[in-house]
């Protein structure tokens, strides 16, 4: 086919389909192996092909990226964030929040790439804001004890900053601070736990991915509501063990948290749940990534809360639909059978905080200043 196309004098690149385009591009990076001679007119077509797929790809996922959102000043330290903000915001009427968390050794820029971008394509969608924040030195402070990290030893004010960052965004653009959501994977999931503990009066509900509840935070967790909690977890995750216990990676360790059963216990004790859920199977939508997807639902709550949990079968410590960020023999497998993004914005949309947050400088937030 290319031959032909290379022989044809009448060829014309303006009419050329991006799909035709793509099957040169893809025939053109077979015969760069090889020493077939190539005419100089069929090079250039080859070479402009390869150009406008680029830039084409680079178009297409332009709208899907979040910038630098700037800095703000908390308890004397810079803490930075990315933001996406949907095409179709209006600053006259309030739109939802998301905060996405990292894992530890991440960044927010990381958190998009794991995510696969999901959360900016739905907020395109359906016109919310995303924020990604960044750790102190890739650490959040989710109340683990005896962890080498700064965040941890330094016991580093992160509740107080996602409070501040919340207080800097809702004076930056029309929030609905009825709708201020939490979700993060791993270290960034053991944060959300602990801001649905500590914060509940600024966050509507919260979605852990890949991470239990520290050992030590129920004793001290006191949420002033019931609050509405999906968990995402993984029965063969190597880093956060299903079972609970000793978080490690190889010879490193990193703290003890709970049972995924147990973290899921104390949600359903709190918003008084009844029991047993509901439990269902969801659709094998690929067969071949080794995971089945169960999924059980407290919902006769409080205050018509819920709890839900997806419990990933042989699922590794990794984000369902997104991406394989290293080799299965280190992580585990990656559930193709649901999207995590998705999933936790189906079940953000559904709840909002029955009250409104204290007033701005008032609480946890206070004292934090715009870089």
């Amino acid at each position: 086919m290319l031959k032909q196309v290379q022989r044809d004098n009448r060829v014309r690149l303006s009419f050329l389909s991006s799909r035709t385009c793509f099957g040169i591009f893809v025939l053109g990076l077979k015969n760069l192996g090889f020493k077939a001679p190539c005419c100089r007119r069929g090079s250039l077509l080859f070479l402009f092909c390869s150009v406008l797929l680029v830039f084409s790809f680079q178009n297409g996922i332009a709208s899907q990226e979040s910038r630098p959102g700037g800095s703000i000043i908390f308890a004397g330290l810079e803490r930075t964030y990315r933001i996406h903000m949907p095409p179709s915001y209006d600053k006259s009427n309030p739109v939802p929040l998301l905060i996405a968390l990292h894992g530890g050794g991440g960044s927010g820029e990381k958190m998009e790439e794991l995510t696969l971008r999901g959360f900016n394509r739905l907020s395109d969608k359906e016109g919310f804001i995303v924020v990604y924040p960044d750790g102190i030195e890739k650490h959040w402070n989710d109340g683990r004890e005896n962890v080498k990290y700064r965040a941890h030893r330094e016991k580093i004010d992160d509740v107080g900053f996602i409070s501040a960052l919340i207080d800097h965004l809702v004076k930056q653009y029309n929030i609905d601070i009825k709708r201020v959501y939490v979700t993060g994977i791993s270290n960034g999931a053991m944060m959300s736990f602990r801001l649905g503990c500590e914060l509940s009066e600024k966050i509507a509900a919260i979605a852990p991915v890949a991470g239990s509840m520290p050992e030590n935070l129920p004793t001290r967790c006191s949420p002033s509501r019931p609050i509405p909690v999906l968990m995402i977890s993984n029965t063969d995750d190597r880093l956060v063990p299903w079972e609970g216990g000793e978080i490690r990676f190889g010879r490193q360790r990193f703290g003890k948290v709970l049972s995924v059963l147990e973290s899921v216990k104390f949600w359903v004790n709190h918003n008084q749940c009844s029991s047993p859920p509901s439990i269902s199977m969801e659709p094998d939508r690929d067969p071949k990534d080794g995971t089945r997807v169960r999924r059980e639902a407290y919902n006769q709550c409080r205050e018509g809360m819920e709890v839900v949990l997806y419990a990933i079968e042989g699922g590794g410590h990794t984000w369902p639909g997104g991406h394989q960020y290293l080799p299965e023999w280190i992580i585990g497998k990656t559930s193709r059978d649901i999207d995590a993004n998705e999933v936790i914005w189906d079940f953000f949309k559904k709840h909002a905080s029955p009250f409104p947050s204290p007033q701005r400088g008032e609480g946890r937030g206070e004292g934090a200043n715009t870089k």
